[in-house]
């Protein structure tokens, strides 16, 4: 699957990942009240006017951009009318050719950790039939119950080619609470490099062609320790979130690259799908043309990275 989001990469030359991670508060106006007009203010409601907010911006954006990243935490608040809805989007980006990248932070013991391997990027087996659940093409994950968290993915991305991204440096504030701790015994490193260190050796052995299956996200926020973990994980590609509405700036993006111009891929949610919210495009773009204004934002984040590459 890593191949085949450098191919999509260099063919729309944007490494860039769309956020679908939507509020109500995001949403036009004439959305919600064609959804709730329809279905009330009801979970079934909001979750469908987050399902026409997401088809629009995706029908304005998707020839723009190689992948997408639906945070599920956005439609779980929704109950199962929001999962639905998560699901919907997810079927509805690979119909245009995207891939998707389904934020969904997951880490825990073996079984457990196999079992949302499964759901969402394998097949799940009932009754001697294997049927793929959410189907999404790389997930993230969280590494902080060691290898018995991490491994049952690998094991899926091997057998159904797909990929994963771990956390190591995640672009919060608070991040470096733990992620910037000290290590002992390992001759004063950070704990976030020690991380990378188990990214670099899962990593090779899921490799795709020139990049492993096995990514990182590192906030764009800390672009010094995004130099460090950019020679730490040679081979691994990495999810940079943090960019516009975290501070993050093209200028800080260099580092996150490998020579090549590759080996990552920036992500902007606010940015892109609130655009029109934004005093940058809110003169051109009505509320009513907020998928305009984001394909807009596209164009301009395009722009701002490949100066910087």
């Amino acid at each position: 699957m890593i191949d085949r989001l450098t191919e999509e990469i260099k063919k729309k030359n944007a490494p860039i990942v769309v956020g679908l991670d939507p509020t109500l508060k995001m949403i036009p106006d004439h959305i919600k009240k064609k959804a709730f007009g329809e279905y009330g203010r009801t979970l079934k409601g909001a979750a469908e006017a987050v399902w026409d907010f997401n088809r629009a911006l995706v029908d304005s954006v998707y020839d723009l951009i190689p992948a997408v990243k639906p945070q599920i935490a956005m439609y779980e608040q929704f109950g199962p009318e929001g999962v639905m809805v998560f699901k919907k989007t997810v079927d509805y980006c690979k119909e245009k050719g995207l891939i998707v990248i389904g934020d969904i932070k997951r880490g825990d013991i073996g079984s457990t950790s196999e079992a949302y391997a499964l759901g969402h990027l394998g097949k799940v087996d009932i009754d001697g039939e294997l049927v793929p659940a959410f189907d999404e093409d790389f997930v993230t994950v969280n590494p902080y119950l060691g290898s018995d968290g991490v491994m049952p993915f690998i094991d899926v991305c091997r057998s159904e080619n797909k990929g994963i991204f771990v956390l190591v440096k995640t672009s919060n504030k608070s991040s470096g609470e733990f992620q910037d701790q000290r290590l002992s015994d390992k001759d004063g490193r950070m704990l976030y490099e020690t991380v990378g260190e188990m990214v670099d050796e899962w990593g090779r052995d899921c490799m795709g062609t020139d990049y492993s299956n096995v990514g990182a996200v590192v906030g764009a926020t800390y672009p010094e320790v995004g130099k460090i973990l950019r020679e730490i994980m040679p081979k691994a590609y990495i999810l940079v979130p943090g960019y516009g509405a975290q501070g993050g700036k093209g200028s800080d993006l260099k580092y996150f690259f490998n020579k090549d111009g590759l080996g990552a891929i920036i992500n902007s949610s606010r940015g892109i799908i609130a655009a029109y919210k934004n005093e940058k495009y809110s003169q051109d773009y009505p509320e009513t043309a907020f998928a305009d204004a984001a394909r807009a934002a596209v164009l301009d984040m395009k722009e701002d990275i490949n100066v910087c590459i």
